[in-house]
């Protein structure tokens, strides 16, 4: 049997099933778990709706949304083309950290029909993972549920590939032995994952950071439609580089690609700093081959599990939900995400760190529970947080 025959087989009839926590084996058990025994807890959450999270399934679940217009790097194949993948992503929310969640895709693209849908649905679930949804929407859809919503609302796509690029970029500056603030970092793809990519970096000090899309290089110089690119050149990019990839990519100690396949050149390495850095990570095939890059380049990682230094998103988003579940965090803020990446980062010890290691796998089993410490202690100290599960507060 080929490998694809393999993969449809594991995939028909979906990758999930519902259980029970307790068994239905008698009348005794029927009239607990259904009428007339359920009305008490009914009446329970009804005098008191905080008690929602006491007793049913929100305490321990998210909703996976998605409009199946951004998925993996089909592009737009609508909501039931997108389901294999958010199943999958549910799949790995309980592997992971042991967190139920619901895949939900919806067959709509406009905003605001997006926000009602996920706003209605709400009430079911402790938080909501956005998934695959095209930019520029996706800024506007997560802009509004969190403001409109008191549980967490999370742009996987967005801020967990930050999260999972800063631990790898914290720890590769380790091997490399520069510092954040010192190095020159240029994004390719201004998209929703590299403009939070960037955003995250210049929140961990970053300072010469550099963003190029088609157009080019982003500057504050210049006049763009997309609100996002304009909010964006004023944050970045200090010395108002101009230009192609080509162009800006001289000099810099880092680079960053959430773009397209074979736009970064062996000649475009070349032009990079000493000991350059290289995150390709376009999927399935990166912005250089790394096979082309391996003799230029001290530190390679892309989106393959095939290669050394996978950036995946798995490392990071059960674990972000484990701890904002168990906190009842109302929002996943800035601190929240860097302490993320820092636990993650610290899941490489200093004794095995190299170039080929800078980043843990995704079966480590510390992962999770080093997210969970350091997000829910940023949770609490920021003010977010319901209740502290750590000091039982």
């Amino acid at each position: 049997m080929s490998n694809i025959d393999e993969i449809m087989k594991l995939h028909l009839g979906g990758k999930m099933e519902t259980t029970l926590k307790h068994p239905i084996e008698t009348m005794e058990d029927l009239a607990k778990v259904y009428t007339p025994g359920v009305a008490k807890v009914c009446q329970a959450i009804a005098e008191d709706d905080s008690k929602a999270y006491e007793y049913t399934i929100k305490q321990n679940t998210v909703a996976i949304v998605s409009d199946g217009t951004a998925v993996l790097g089909l592009g737009d194949i609508g909501p039931k083309a997108a389901m294999p993948v958010m199943e999958g992503k549910a799949a790995l929310f309980k592997r992971f950290a042991n967190v139920n969640a619901v895949p939900i895709c919806l067959d709509t693209k406009d905003t605001e029909e997006i926000i009602a849908t996920i706003k209605a649905i709400a009430p079911s679930f402790g938080g909501i993972n956005l998934e695959d949804i095209a930019s520029p929407r996706c800024f506007e859809i997560e802009r509004r549920l969190r403001e409109e919503l008191d549980i967490t609302v999370f742009h996987d796509d967005q801020h967990g590939t930050a999260i999972v690029v800063l631990a790898g970029i914290l720890n590769a500056l380790k091997v490399v032995e520069k510092k954040i603030e010192d190095v020159k970092i240029v994004v390719n793809g201004c998209g929703a994952a590299g403009i939070s990519i960037s955003k995250m970096l210049l929140k961990a000090g970053a300072v010469n950071l550099i963003g190029v899309d088609r157009a080019g290089a982003i500057n504050r110089l210049e006049t763009y439609s997309q609100p996002h690119w304009t909010e964006f050149a004023n944050i970045s990019n200090p010395n108002l580089e101009k230009g192609t990839l080509s162009d800006c990519i001289k000099g810099a100690d880092i680079f960053i690609g959430v773009s397209a396949p074979n736009v970064l050149t062996v000649e475009d390495v070349k032009q990079m700093a000493q000991d350059p850095i290289v995150f390709a990570m376009a999927n399935p095939v990166p912005e250089i081959d790394p096979a082309l890059a391996a003799p230029y380049v001290k530190i390679m990682a892309t989106g393959r599990s095939d290669f050394p230094n996978q950036i995946n998103n798995v490392l990071c988003f059960p674990g972000i939900f484990r701890a904002a579940l168990d906190c009842g965090a109302s929002d996943i803020n800035d601190e929240m995400k860097l302490a993320a990446a820092q636990a993650i980062a610290s899941a490489v010890s200093d004794e095995k760190r190299n170039a080929e290691y800078i980043i843990p796998n995704a079966f480590d089993p510390n992962v999770v529970d080093y997210i969970r410490k350091a997000v829910i202690e940023a949770a609490v100290r920021t003010g977010v947080a319901k209740v502290d599960p750590i000091t039982k507060i």
